[in-house]
């Protein structure tokens, strides 16, 4: 009993079938050469069929999506970034859904909502490549981390006058207040006729 017990437990803390099949697939290179390649192989062959550059020889765009994708994954560069960029974005992916959730249940759905929504998207995505080519030791030099704040203040700046000048109105649709005010207090006082 305590060896059954023992055995249920080692299966549900080391991810069991699944996780015994997972570490199958790694061990034979599932994820390091089969998945970089059948995804660079799809984005090659369709960036080539929808720009038709051959015209309509799919046979020509899958050769050379076939060479592109296997002389990528030939060193391990490749499936490397991909072990770093991937789980990142995943991470990246769910900070901005629960972003939107957040968003879209407190704020209205304006014009600016999309701009707000749009803004953390793209400062997710540059976290997400500063930090993968962190990991491959691919820096800017001593430049970028000793004036990054100045550069993040001077961005926040601009998007603040940028936010103050678009929901600025021409002077040509601005409402007249005082005219609305004194048609709406007329039509409100009862007529004497």
């Amino acid at each position: 009993m305590i060896k059954s017990m023992m055995l249920s437990w080692y299966g549900s803390y080391g991810g069991g079938e699944i996780g015994n099949m997972f570490s199958q697939w790694e061990s034979a290179g599932f994820f390091s050469y089969v998945l970089p390649f059948l995804l660079i192989f799809a984005l090659v062959f369709g960036i080539l069929t929808k720009t038709g550059l051959f015209k309509d020889n799919k046979a020509i765009n899958g050769i050379i999506a076939v060479v592109v994708g296997m002389l990528s994954i030939q060193f391990g560069v490749v499936s490397s970034f991909f072990a770093e960029i991937f789980p990142r974005m995943g991470v990246g992916i769910a900070i901005f859904l629960v972003a939107i959730i957040f968003l879209g249940a407190f704020l209205p759905s304006e014009k600016w909502s999309v701009y707000t929504i749009f803004g953390i998207g793209a400062i997710i995505f540059l976290v997400v490549i500063y930090k993968t080519a962190g990991a491959f030791n691919w820096t800017v030099g001593y430049w970028w981390s000793d004036n990054w704040p100045t550069i993040i203040g001077i961005i926040f700046i601009l998007a603040v006058i940028g936010i103050i000048v678009s929901s600025a109105t021409p002077d040509s649709k601005k409402v007249q207040y005082p005219q609305m005010a004194s048609k709406f207090f007329r039509d409100m006082m009862p007529t004497t006729e």
